[in-house]
């Protein structure tokens, strides 16, 4: 009987003998039963950026918007807090009213997506939206900040 032979007989031999006295082999738990897929109803903050001077909604945009509004449908949306900014160039009466304007557009957006419209809070950080916490001014403020609080139905 060669080596290779006397193992196999080996392994079935420990292997009869646990359970025989009553000792089974271990086996692994099914995981589906214990494990969840976290819930996607749960605060959310993603970015909605503009071309240069534009309020207008981009493809990218849309999609962004769309892909959030369809990760959150079923879910209880509480507050949902839409922050428009602009970027340093203009002045400070332009950046405000494009500030508002890209912050409507995107309340909009959701609101037309199914999101209920009495949970918004909609605001604009105007020329005060380029400028970072060191001061330093940004040129990439071009976009509408959005901050959803989100919970699962009951």
């Amino acid at each position: 009987m060669g080596l290779e032979m006397k193992r196999s007989i080996g392994v079935a031999g420990i292997a009869l003998g646990l359970a025989l006295s009553g000792c089974a082999i271990p086996r692994f738990m099914d995981r589906s039963a214990v494990v969840t897929e976290p819930s996607p109803c749960t605060a959310k903050r993603f970015e909605v950026y503009f071309a240069d001077s534009e309020a207008r909604l981009t493809e990218s945009a849309r999609q962004a918007i769309g892909m959030t509004a369809a990760q959150l449908q079923g879910c209880d949306i509480r507050k949902v807090q839409v922050t428009g900014l602009a970027d340093a160039r203009g002045g400070a009466t332009a950046n405000q009213d494009l500030s508002e304007r890209r912050a409507v557009a995107v309340a909009e957006a959701l609101t037309a997506a199914g999101w209920p419209a009495p949970v918004f809070e909609v605001e604009a950080a105007g020329d005060a939206g380029a400028m970072t916490e060191g001061g330093v001014r940004e040129p990439m403020r071009r976009r509408t900040e959005v901050l959803i609080d989100a919970a699962p139905r009951n």
